[in-house]
């Protein structure tokens, strides 16, 4: 049981740091400004559960996905860090919701729920870097005892699902980090947080870049 709890936090303390929902409360506090409170709990409960999915397939089936595809995990860094770079951009160069939401005297609720999956959970939310994590901690569930496989794949999950519950219970109370913080310190908050994601995405298509040239210098070598 103890090694089951033990399994369970290395999940979580190495998937909580990469995934960052308080660094990206004020960015989806700031994107869901001006809906209602029901809308807003929607949303953070389908952006929570779209990233256990995501983190799940990643963990159990990510691998045999991109082989089946003849995707390399530098591939993969190289393509979503380059999306997380765009989304981040982006965002750091937004202007402010608040000046969209007040020329909307009623928001369309449809338009925040379609965007619940992208780019709110993917990329923002679990992204490459989440994902590439995810994948390696899968590689290391294979192991020969069948009761030790079942085992590690609950923690495994249990460990998502406790990230997940983070990414929920961040997101839903951003409103009031936003409400402390005031227009001003969110607004701070939101750049800083964008331009972190920014630097974020840079990094992991550098480790992509760093993978693919180490291939390319073994394959000349052996040549």
């Amino acid at each position: 049981m103890k090694a089951v709890v033990r399994e369970v936090l290395l999940i979580f303390a190495a998937l909580l740091p990469i995934v960052n929902p308080l660094g990206m409360a004020p960015i989806f506090a700031e994107m869901t400004l001006g809906y209602s409170v029901k809308i807003r709990r929607t949303v953070a409960l389908r952006v929570a559960v779209n990233g256990v999915g995501l983190l799940v397939a990643s963990l159990f089936i990510g691998s045999y996905v991109l082989e089946f595809f003849g995707v390399s995990l530098a591939a993969v860094q190289v393509g979503g860090g380059l999306v997380v770079t765009i989304a981040g951009w982006s965002i750091l160069n937004k202007k402010s919701w608040a000046d969209d939401k007040r020329v909307e005297s009623a928001p369309n609720s449809q338009e925040i729920l379609s965007q619940a999956f992208y780019p709110i959970t993917m990329p923002l939310t679990v992204g490459p870097g989440s994902i590439a994590v995810a994948l390696t901690l899968g590689s290391n569930l294979h192991v020969e005892r069948h009761i030790e496989l079942i085992y590690s794949a609950l923690a495994a999950v249990g460990g998502i699902l406790c990230v997940g519950m983070a990414i929920f219970l961040c997101y839903w109370l951003s409103e009031g980090l936003q409400r402390v913080l005031g227009p001003t310190g969110t607004s701070i908050l939101i750049r800083l947080s964008a331009f972190l994601v920014v630097c974020i995405g840079i990094q992991i298509m550098f480790n992509g870049l760093q993978d693919f040239y180490h291939v390319l210098k073994a394959g000349t070598g052996a040549g």
